[in-house]
């Protein structure tokens, strides 16, 4: 009985986590080109970014997200080194708020059109988001 009552707290901790965040679920992915990252590298830098969006931007839809293409991605090779990695990608999304202005730090009942998310990786490795705004 007692495993079946931790079971049941945990599932609910999981939804009432899930509950509070942002809402991904109907965002679309642009198609975007790339001569310096393979789509894979794309798809997971997208996924980092989303699982940051479902967790930080409470009452706010992410609607669509796309890689911002290699120039902006050479255009902020210095956040590589900032951040002690070797690779930055760049994507852009937009996504709407709701009357409770997300967090308070944006503004209710509108859209963010072209918000950047800047992510950084050593060697290959796992994608990791270090700044986003205009």
């Amino acid at each position: 009985m007692k495993k079946i009552n931790v079971i049941i707290s945990l599932c609910a901790i999981i939804i009432g986590l899930c509950a509070c965040g942002g809402n991904v679920s109907e965002v679309k992915i642009e198609p975007y080109q790339s001569d310096m990252y393979e789509a894979a590298d794309i798809e997971s830098a997208i996924e980092v970014t989303m699982k940051y969006f479902r967790s930080q931007f409470p009452g706010c839809t992410l609607t669509s997200i796309t890689y911002a293409g290699d120039e902006s991605s050479r255009a902020h090779a210095d956040w590589a080194e900032r951040n002690q990695a070797d690779e930055v990608i760049v994507l852009t999304s937009s996504f709407d708020v709701d009357s409770s202005g997300g967090d308070g730090s944006l503004s209710p009942n509108s859209t963010y059109d072209n918000w950047n998310w800047i992510l950084v990786r050593n060697n290959g490795g796992m994608w990791r988001h270090v700044d986003h705004g205009y």
